[in-house]
């Protein structure tokens, strides 16, 4: 790793710059003095060089990525991500850098290290300009508006992107796939799926991710921080998009059905996944086995069944489970929780499949039908038990079930 004699550190978040200049300008990040008024609105810098012109026209364009951008000076920067030489390296992800103070601050993100703090909630970052950007969301400042519809976005990068929606234009190729991103950051983090390339690397365990975002949330769990709590049940979640999700639980209305079944489901994504179903698409391959599936998260369930792995342990009883599910299943046994009531009786159980299998007890449903004679069963595992007694009646070693 190169580090230069003459760097200057930052006292209160420990960044280094290449001078004393560079450093009194940063020292403002965090006294909060920036009395530099932009003429095209009300925001203010530490720096000339930083107030920018609030427009939708990105006249100036990248002839290596066809990123654009408002000013010449902010696209000649650019370039040098094209051009430069990358001498600075992670020692954790070997990741490289143009700039020392670029690597110094990326390595926060191995050590989960958030210096700057926000002063009106709890929320902390690894860079002063990501505290920047997050004040807009307390302020409500929405600069950047679209000219073909009524939104507003916090930062020009949003509004660039969300421009592509109404062309239609997703520039950024994947070579291998041809799957296309209106975004060169989901482009980078597409390739890895095919390359396997996982840099970010957690230093708590042997654990490695395609993206540093889940290497945060992964961090998390060693933590035990569950920050995110549902106001209507009280659980708690890792992440705020997980929250978000658990809340169509207790929605009522499902307003995306399915075209060709009738099927309802409260969000898109669900709609999206469950339409696969029905065209058979299946995009995620096990690299090891070749079985496909049609949703990632199905995968990286399945890739735990070579790998043997067990990364959710039981912090009672040190046992380990391959998947965050069984483990909530298990902690229910030391907390003696049953969260599932019969409304016909008065059990309880640790599982929904278990309550569900208990109704059929008092609807008499029995959807478990033997192929091979009338009987039908209202648990899977009773005909699976049944059809063993065909197997031994008729000397057969195994029985083929029908497709």
């Amino acid at each position: 790793m190169n580090i230069h004699t003459d760097m200057q550190k930052c006292a209160a978040c420990g960044t280094y710059f290449h001078g004393s200049s560079d450093l009194a300008v940063h020292r403002k990040c965090h006294s909060g003095d920036k009395q530099i008024d932009c003429t095209a609105s009300d925001k203010q810098s530490t720096t000339p060089c930083a107030v920018v012109q609030h427009s939708t026209e990105l006249p100036h364009k990248c002839h290596e990525c066809n990123k654009a951008f408002s000013k010449v000076g902010v696209l000649n920067k650019h370039v040098t991500i094209h051009t430069e030489e990358k001498s600075y390296k992670c020692d954790v992800c070997n990741v490289a850098f143009r700039r020392f103070r670029e690597m110094h601050s990326h390595i926060r993100v191995h050590f989960g290290d958030k210096p700057f703090k926000c002063h009106l909630c709890d929320k902390a970052f690894t860079q002063s300009g990501y505290l920047s950007r997050h004040m807009r969301v307390h302020t409500g400042k929405k600069l950047y508006k679209c000219q073909m519809c009524d939104k507003a976005f916090n930062f020009s990068q949003g509004l660039q992107t969300h421009v592509r929606i109404h062309l239609g234009d997703k520039p950024f190729k994947c070579l291998v796939c041809n799957k296309v991103f209106r975004q060169s950051g989901q482009l980078n983090c597409h390739i890895r799926v095919h390359t396997g390339e996982k840099p970010y690397k957690c230093y708590l365990c042997d654990k490695a991710f395609r993206e540093s975002g889940a290497l945060h949330r992964h961090i998390k769990v060693h933590r035990g921080e569950r920050p995110y709590k549902c106001s209507v049940c009280n659980k708690v979640f890792i992440q705020s998009y997980n929250l978000q999700t658990h809340m169509t639980v207790h929605m009522t209305d499902k307003p995306f059905v399915c075209c060709m079944c009738d099927k309802a489901f409260k969000s898109s994504s669900s709609l999206k996944s469950h339409m696969r179903l029905h065209t058979g698409e299946r995009l995620y391959k096990c690299p090891i086995c070749g079985r496909a599936f049609n949703e990632s998260r199905k995968i990286n369930r399945h890739m735990r069944f070579h790998s043997g792995e067990k990364p959710y342990k039981c912090h009672l009883c040190n046992k380990a489970f391959s998947h965050s599910e069984t483990l909530a299943t298990h902690m229910r046994i030391h907390l003696e929780d049953k969260p599932y009531k019969c409304k016909m009786c008065d059990k309880a159980f640790r599982q929904s499949g278990h309550l569900k299998s208990h109704t059929r007890s008092h609807t008499g449903d029995k959807p478990f039908k033997c192929h091979m004679c009338d009987k039908a069963f209202t648990e899977s595992g009773a005909l699976s038990r049944h059809i063993k007694v065909h197997m031994e009646q008729n000397g057969w070693s195994r029985v083929l079930l029908p497709t």
